[in-house]
């Protein structure tokens, strides 16, 4: 059973048609769009300030999202895939990202819409991920501009993809 816990008196607000793992955290001030996953591991924290995700946002195995108490909320736009132990911290993601397994966005970044973190990247604070761009590093810098082949192939194949896989669990 996952843990879904109220915090200042702030429960989660997550429809009936995302997927939850039972081992997944999600405490507080959450709020989830439609057809959201939180797979297995991942904590995602608003005890400390709001988290807000829009449709179709997967936050994968052992991932953690949270904020800045009083400062840096998360925003998660549409269409979000967040990777395996990746780490979203205070900062606000616009629609059709991906976030690389094992890349960490610090306090208020802004990262654009259609853009790619690579894995393991590490976007330091304050940054400016532009839209359509690749950011690969550490410290994270543009790399190079997205193809629309990436944007189908990859961003939307993967978000589409956890919604399917949710769909897997939740027949069970």
């Amino acid at each position: 059973m996952p843990v879904i816990k109220l915090v200042r008196g702030i429960k989660p607000q997550i429809p009936k048609d995302c997927f939850i793992a039972e081992n997944a955290t999600i405490v507080g001030e959450v709020t989830m769009g439609n057809e959201c996953s939180i797979w297995f591991n991942a904590v995602v924290r608003g005890d400390v300030h709001f988290i807000k995700m829009g449709n179709k946002v997967n936050v994968q195995d052992g991932a953690v999202i949270h904020a800045t108490y009083k400062k840096s909320p998360t925003t998660i736009g549409n269409n979000v895939s967040i990777g395996h132990n990746a780490i979203v911290h205070g900062c606000t993601i616009h629609d059709n990202v991906l976030v690389g397994m094992g890349s960490i966005i610090m306090d208020d970044c802004v990262v654009e819409s259609n853009s790619i973190i690579a894995a393991g990247a590490v976007v330091t604070q304050n940054t400016i991920v532009e839209t359509g761009s690749i950011y690969a590093g550490v410290p994270a810098k543009k790399v190079k501009d997205i193809s629309e082949e990436l944007i189908s192939g990859e961003i939307d194949r993967i978000a589409n993809n956890y919604v399917k896989y949710s769909g897997w669990f939740k027949e069970d």
